[in-house]
């Protein structure tokens, strides 16, 4: 049967607040000014849905978000992509979640509200609603408390229901890092950590190290790190390729989730694992060149330009 959905992105909806040339760092007590502010999409699986699509993939989304202003602007984000909504559900009861960001320079400080994304559990997502699709792709694990005794489960529903599947953990609030990789790296084809969060997530102090604690459990891993460009890992063969660096950064919100779908798109399209990984560090690099962690990419003629323009990288 052919499939009429590239990719399902299940996960957390919210919108960031964006606080630019901002005149020192907060102090209790004390006001600052920021000179510029911008509202648009947030959230880590809404970026990567949100570019996945622009790039040409055809995209679902499965979540939740309150009956309220910031949830109209998570669905008319995502409609102005091409992303499908109808699985998203809207939730009386809980507010659409926000995150306050404080961008300084390459750097940023975060407070977020999860709002009706802590709300999504594993009774939500039925085999039926994610069948229609060839791929899924989940990230922010620990921001979604409802997930989190199900993220095995989520990743063998799909591999049942003849999935590819991808994941990006992120980054632990609370700094526990209590997720059992060994249980759920099998069942993901591709793993898609950044390098701090690697180490975090394996308990491991360098990066040889947290690779060699996964490699038996683990598939296909993509490590992302910064300027640094990002390592690819496969069949006990290592890449690392370097980044495309942008000298005049304005935010680097969404970078890592614009990473992750262009490495998706490839994939998706049939593409070696290296050249997915080329594209993705281009992907990510674009994304850094506007503010927050869409903008860069709609539309794809926006993407294209300056791919070209600032990177010297031809696309189609």
């Amino acid at each position: 049967m052919k499939k009429k959905i590239d990719a399902i992105v299940v996960g957390e909806l919210n919108v960031d607040l964006i606080l630019n040339r901002i005149d020192g760092f907060p102090e209790v007590g004390k006001e600052k000014l920021a000179g510029d502010m911008t509202l648009t999409l947030g959230s880590s699986s809404a970026i990567c849905a949100s570019n996945l699509s622009s790039l040409g993939s055809k995209v679902s989304f499965l979540g939740k978000i309150g009956k309220d202003i910031f949830g109209d602007l998570v669905l008319e984000s995502l409609t102005a992509s091409q992303v499908q909504t109808d699985l998203i559900i809207r939730n009386q009861s809980s507010k659409t979640g926000a995150t306050i960001v404080l961008n300084y320079d390459e750097d940023r400080a975060m407070i977020t509200h999860t709002g009706a994304m802590e709300t999504l559990t594993i009774t939500d997502i039925k085999p039926d609603k994610i069948k229609r699709a060839r791929h899924l792709h989940f990230s922010s694990y620990f921001l979604q408390a409802g997930m989190r005794a199900d993220i095995v489960k989520l990743f063998r529903m799909a591999k049942t229901s003849g999935l590819t599947t991808s994941f990006d953990a992120q980054w632990d609030p609370d700094e526990k890092w209590d997720l059992d990789l060994q249980a759920v790296l099998p069942f993901v084809d591709i793993f898609l950590p950044n390098q701090l969060e690697l180490l975090h997530l394996t308990g491991q102090p360098d990066l040889t190290s947290a690779l060699s604690s996964v490699k038996t459990s683990a598939n296909v891993i993509v490590v992302k790190m910064g300027n640094e460009g990002s390592l690819l890992v496969f069949n006990d063969q290592q890449i690392h390729k370097p980044a495309f660096l942008n000298k005049k950064v304005v935010d680097a919100i969404g970078a890592g989730d614009s990473f992750n779908a262009g490495f998706i798109h490839k994939f998706l399209q049939g593409a070696a694992l290296a050249e997915c990984q080329e594209f993705a560090n281009l992907t990510g690099a674009v994304s850094t060149t506007a503010a927050g962690g869409t903008s860069a990419l709609l539309p794809y003629e926006n993407f294209r330009k300056t791919a070209k323009d600032t990177f010297g990288y031809q696309l189609k």
